[in-house]
């Protein structure tokens, strides 16, 4: 629960205040505490209906029928083990106390139906010309074309507040007004969207120098052309756990040489590989930058994620690659394109 110092009452508060408190909380629950904010006690919805059945009244102080011995979770413990044990002990509430003993939190069972919210922001390179698709971009911005029942941004931003992504900067340029009418601020998918309009075509870096401000913390960058299956939380995660200044999403690509290959020496051959394959490591167009990175940015002026990367390998600081094994397309041809629209109800829905 987001906002659970409004479930806080104090011992002395009547049961009226603390039912009129659950109700405007929404919380099923209030927690007992003194001035320190250590708990005394929990009282629920439940608890003063059958206090009031005992005899107590409305405006018996809510310690009279609290309980004192409620099932709490420690700041040390994990989502994975909080989790259990509402389970396991069939409660819908579960106060989180620090080492103190103070309340620090409050877990309900509706905070685990959906994804654990993320502070961090995603960043969107909506700006380019899609000129490799030009038949069909000459008069609708390649994030805006339609793949399956929506436009393809929308399918991306879906995926990014699926895993609990809220905040959204759009960097965008070619046909803008486009992609601004149809999103808005983003309050019909339930994110918040910014927009960084490029006055000039500035590559898939250069835009992250128009955010209004350096990011506090490492944010998600990503092309408007992929369709992908990744979990963006976990590899916002493992650059957490790394400590690390950059992260480059990246995936194996193979390519089939179509014909037999030769391996001489002073015009002797010692070797024919028929159509062998080559395997590569390539950038998949998702990255994780801390603010050490997004420093190396500069201002307003054309600068692409290669050169970013390089930037940062130069300063000896800590870059690191992801892998991407799931499902990945990138839009760029009119092959994927009609590939994307084939496969994406089997794949998005």
């Amino acid at each position: 629960m987001r906002i659970w110092k409004e479930a806080l009452i104090g011992p002395e508060m009547s049961l009226r205040t603390a039912l009129e408190t659950i109700n405007r909380a929404g919380s099923q629950i209030v927690l007992v505490v003194d001035q320190q904010r250590r708990l005394l006690g929990t009282l629920s919805d439940g608890d003063a209906r059958r206090a009031l059945l005992r005899g107590l009244s409305l405006a018996d102080p809510v310690s009279a029928a609290m309980h004192i011995t409620p099932t709490c979770a420690s700041t040390d413990d994990d989502r994975a083990t909080r989790l259990s044990m509402m389970r396991r002990l069939g409660v819908h509430q579960l106060p989180v106390l620090d080492g103190a003993g103070l309340v620090v939190g409050l877990e309900t069972v509706d905070d685990f139906l959906g994804p654990q919210e993320r502070e961090h922001s995603v960043v969107i390179m909506a700006g380019g010309l899609g000129s490799r698709l030009k038949e069909l971009t000459q008069d609708t911005p390649k994030p805006m074309l339609q793949v399956g029942s929506r436009p393809l941004l929308e399918t991306i931003m879906r995926g990014y507040a699926d895993q609990g992504f809220r905040n959204f900067y759009l960097a965008v340029n070619y046909k803008a007004e486009q992609i601004e009418q149809h999103f808005g601020d983003g309050a019909q998918l339930g994110i918040r969207i910014h927009y960084l309009r490029e006055r000039q075509r500035l590559g898939t870096a250069g835009a992250l120098s128009l955010l209004p401000e350096l990011p506090t913390q490492p944010i998600l960058v990503t092309n408007a052309d992929l369709l992908t299956k990744e979990n963006y939380g976990a590899m916002l995660d493992q650059h957490l756990e790394a400590e690390a200044d950059a992260t480059m999403g990246v995936r194996e690509y193979e390519m089939q040489v179509p014909f037999g290959v030769v391996r001489e020496r002073n015009g002797r051959i010692e070797s024919i590989e028929e159509k062998p394959i080559q395997r590569f490591t390539v950038s998949s167009g998702m990255y994780v930058l801390s603010p050490s990175a997004l420093a190396l940015v500069p201002p307003d002026q054309f600068f692409d994620m290669p050169s970013l990367f390089e930037a940062v390998v130069a300063k000896g600081m800590h870059t690191r690659c992801h892998r991407i094994n799931g499902y990945w397309l990138d839009i760029g041809r009119l092959p994927d394109y009609t590939r994307a629209n084939q496969e994406f109800d089997e794949v998005f829905r």
